[in-house]
């Protein structure tokens, strides 16, 4: 059984908590790594450790308890000045919190966490008995607590060293398996130790091991660690069931009571109506009661969508909290280049769906780490031109009307399109004449082709082109599209923009005949008439001019295998992160907040979801990109029409 039983509730709270507390430390960190003389930084880490020791101790779960309490002696010792903060020591302290997180993750399935690393515990104590290469020896009169004792099982593997000081250069080798002679710091070996991948979760379906067993054991009660007894799952199984998304969500109660008073003010309305309908049901049809009639519509269609859009705001969550994981990641992946590197992070207070959020956590992983690789150089060649030797990546989120955009920033060396278009051409990705009818915009965009890398070498950081096309697909499954600004020398912006909400969408309503389809207006860019002579054959395939760029001519009822009746009126100039052309419509039916419903057991290829307008007529909602992949490839569309309706 579980070694939590009964405690599964208070164990998920603990968590939730836990998590946010520790990230925020994991902030705090890197901003102390800049201030070590900050003592508000020292006294707030040193309360989140604290808190954490608090909270394991409660749950019983000892390990947590002695790494937490080593690292709290250690800022203990830090705020009392007993300790200097050495780039040495703040590895450590980082390599310790890499095992807070770990054993976070032991929680979550439902065990003990095992004891930590031996080289952290090592490591800790040895900073805290000065032994560290470094450290100065405490003082005699030190009144801090002294360093908890070694477990049991870490003791037994401690690396070798006289009178228990840690040997830096054997816990080195028992850290990368290179000989225990290699030139190396303490620092070094830390960093190495946080750069391990973390063990892979067990797949779905594994038996969870029992704590203390040898890895690979099977459990003796046949079933997984995040099973409650009786058979109810707890909400870290739920989580799993539905691929690893938390079902739960903060939500500020002042928004609450506002969707429990627009609740009453309906029922109100609704009462109202009831009383008008009898009237008029009796007869009572005088120009009186229409009034009132009229007033209680448009009064309940108020409240109705002031409702909504509370209802909408429970859903949306500060992106900071997305945010606060990155600064570390930056940092840690900045050490292990042998570059320095500053995050910093702006409009952390805009908020986002939280099904948004927990989607963006890739994409923005693999940006942060593009920027940090890729685009900023190596401190002696940024002096060499002209630049400080730190650099700088912004991480900034801001509203702009019914859209996020999320901007990834750095002073780096910039792209070259050249460049860009010639590696295209070399890979195969693309033909030179395709290459040499390419502008500046369109060049940057070629990085988001699969397969696409500058880099010459593969190293565990990047340069085996994938990356960019991954944010790509994970940004258009979001509704939002990517464009990409750079000048050489002086650093490269991405910018996301992205919908508010993935529940609405704002869309344009387009007419094949008389059957609307619509269209994310995200992508639209413009509606013009389509003049017949105005048409032109470029390769065999129609083009249209407008301000100077030859856009190609692509009738909507051929992307959807329809006949085409009549030549199309009107274009719809669309643009998405690979291509712009115009999209030729029969004519418009206006421009609608959808509802999206999304089709799960049926989805027709090139369709994103299904709305109904206010008539009862269910409308496509199309995803262009799929269309675009299959260009005419959709003759079942209309029945696919017809399926729906009939659901």
């Amino acid at each position: 059984m579980s070694d939590f039983a009964g405690m599964e509730d208070l164990l998920q709270d603990f968590l939730q908590e836990a998590y946010d507390l520790l990230s925020d430390v994991d902030n705090k960190l890197v901003d102390l790594e800049r201030m070590p003389d900050d003592r508000g930084l020292l006294n707030d880490i040193f309360r989140g450790f604290h808190t954490v020791k608090g909270g394991a101790g409660f749950l019983n779960a000892s390990e947590l308890v002695t790494l937490c309490h080593l690292t709290e002696n250690l800022f203990d010792r830090l705020r009392n000045g007993e300790l200097e903060l050495t780039p040495e020591l703040m590895d450590v302290i980082m390599a310790a919190t890499k095992g807070v997180r770990d054993m976070f993750g032991e929680l979550g399935q439902m065990v003990m966490p095992q004891p930590a690393d031996p080289t952290v515990i090592a490591a800790l104590q040895g900073a805290l008995s000065g032994q560290m290469p470094g450290a100065a020896p405490p003082p005699a009169s030190a009144s801090a607590p002294p360093a908890e004792p070694v477990p049991a099982k870490a003791a037994a593997s401690a690396p070798p060293g006289s009178g228990g000081e840690p040997d830096w250069q054997a816990l080195h080798a028992t850290l990368t398996g290179q000989p225990a002679g290699a030139a190396v710091t303490q620092g070094e070996l830390i960093t190495k130790a946080e750069a391990a991948p973390a063990p892979a979760p067990a797949p779905a379906g594994a038996v969870a091991p029992v704590a203390g067993d040898p890895p690979g054991t099977p459990s003796p009660f046949g079933r997984r660690a995040t099973d409650r007894p009786g058979g109810q799952p707890t909400s870290a199984r739920r989580a799993e069931e539905r691929g690893g998304r938390e079902s739960t969500i903060r939500v500020d109660t002042s928004r609450l009571d506002q969707v429990l008073n627009l609740s009453g003010e309906i029922g109100l309305t609704k009462n109202r109506l009831t009383s008008l309908r009898a009237d008029i049901l009796a007869g009572k049809n005088d120009s009186e009661t229409l009034h009132a009639l009229d007033q209680a519509v448009s009064q309940l269609d108020l409240l109705v969508s002031d409702l909504q859009n509370s209802v909408m705001k429970t859903r949306m969550q500060p992106i900071g909290r997305l945010f606060q994981k990155y600064p570390r990641i930056a940092r840690d992946l900045a050490r292990q280049l042998g570059k320095d590197v500053e995050l910093v992070l702006a409009g952390e207070e805009t908020e986002v769906d939280k099904t948004m959020i927990e989607d963006l956590a890739d994409p923005l992983i693999h940006l942060i780490r593009n920027a940090v690789d890729h685009g900023v150089e190596m401190p002696l060649e940024r002096q060499a031109a002209g630049k400080p030797a730190k650099s700088l990546v912004r991480l900034e989120a801001r509203q702009e009307g019914d859209h996020i955009v999320l901007i990834i920033a750095d002073d780096g060396k910039g792209i070259s399109a050249e460049r860009i278009r010639a590696k295209a051409v070399e890979k195969g990705l693309i033909s030179e004449e395709e290459a040499n009818t390419l502008d500046e915009r369109q060049s940057l965009n070629l990085i988001l082709l699969p397969g696409f890398s500058t880099k010459s070498e593969i190293s565990d950081v990047s340069g085996r082109g994938v990356g960019m096309d991954v944010v790509q697909t994970n940004i258009q499954k979001l509704n939002g599209s990517i464009e990409i600004r750079s000048e050489p020398g002086k650093g490269s912006v991405i910018m996301i923009s992205l919908p508010l909400t993935l529940a609405i969408l704002p869309v344009l309503l387009v007419l094949l005949g008389d059957q609307p389809f619509a269209l994310p207006l995200s992508l639209v860019r413009e509606i013009l008439p389509i003049e017949r002579e105005r048409v032109q054959e470029v390769g065999g395939k129609e083009t249209l001019v407008v301000r100077g760029e030859v856009l190609p001519v692509i009738s909507l009822a051929r992307l959807l295998g329809w006949p085409l009746a009549r030549y199309p009126e009107y274009g719809v100039f669309m643009q998405t992160a690979e291509r712009s052309f115009i999209l030729a419509v029969d004519s418009f039916a206006g421009r609608d907040d959808a509802v999206i419903k999304s089709l799960e057991d049926f989805r027709p290829k090139g369709v994103a979801g299904v709305t109904t307008l206010s008539n009862g007529q269910i409308v496509l909602i199309l995803d262009m990109k799929e269309l675009l992949a299959d260009l005419g490839q959709h003759p079942d569309m209309a029945a696919s029409l017809r399926a729906l309706a009939a659901a």
